[in-house]
């Protein structure tokens, strides 16, 4: 689609939103007829509206093996803009991910504050997150609700959802896998083990579900 494409179709399509598809048509593949949970955030507090919240929504999907799989929607180039036709990436490139051992939707509200932070970050500082990047926090729970000990996070790609190119350019989905301090620590004093944390970490848990209840270090 050349731009003069683009624009016609934009202008018949007021409410097209090419980015947006892209991620429900990712997470369809995985989740065939799955109509996921979806929190859309006040228009109000958005940035575009002088707020502080720079994602416009999140998606809660259940997966068959026990867990909930969110996704975020506006980390990448959600609606129609002219200007990203020919971009390699679209806006940052990716949206963030991750997987929780619960039930409810309720409790993954924390996981849904902590990304909207993330963001925030990114947008503001302009620094994006890539794989086996480290999140360090202040030590304590990564859920300030409740005690745990994971209190860091580390990027990978996401486990089960793979990249696609869009029309605004590459789409990734970053997955954020909590973490232990002690892992943290021998990340920091060694890069190198990031990726010997994962394969460890993937013997007991395939998909990188982040399970605050873990109290086993794969890191010594």
């Amino acid at each position: 689609m050349n731009k003069e494409e683009y624009k016609k179709y934009a202008e018949e399509h007021e409410d097209w939103a090419p980015g947006w598809d892209a991620i429900d048509e990712c997470f369809e593949k995985l989740y065939p007829g799955q109509e996921p949970e979806h929190f859309g955030t006040n228009i109000i507090s958005r940035a575009m509206m002088g707020g502080d919240e720079y994602l416009d929504g999140y998606s809660i999907y259940t997966s068959p093996n026990g867990y909930k799989h969110l996704v975020t929607y506006g980390m990448n180039e959600l609606y129609s803009n002219e200007e990203a036709l020919e971009n390699e990436f679209s806006k940052w490139g990716y949206e963030m991910t991750i997987k929780l051992p619960v039930e409810t939707s309720e409790e993954c509200q924390w996981a849904i504050s902590m990304m909207s932070n993330l963001a925030r970050y990114t947008f503001t500082q302009e620094r994006w997150f890539e794989p086996l990047q480290f999140i360090a926090g202040n030590g304590q729970s990564i859920n300030w609700d409740i005690e745990s000990a994971i209190t860091a996070l580390l990027i990978v790609n996401d486990t089960e959802v793979p990249g696609v190119n869009t029309i605004h350019g590459k789409l990734d989905f970053m997955q954020l896998v909590g973490i232990t301090e002690q892992e943290l620590q021998a990340i920091k004093a060694d890069p190198s083990k990031a990726s010997v944390l994962i394969e460890l970490m993937r013997k007991d848990n395939p998909m990188l579900v982040t399970d605050l209840l873990r109290t086993k270090n794969y890191l010594y």
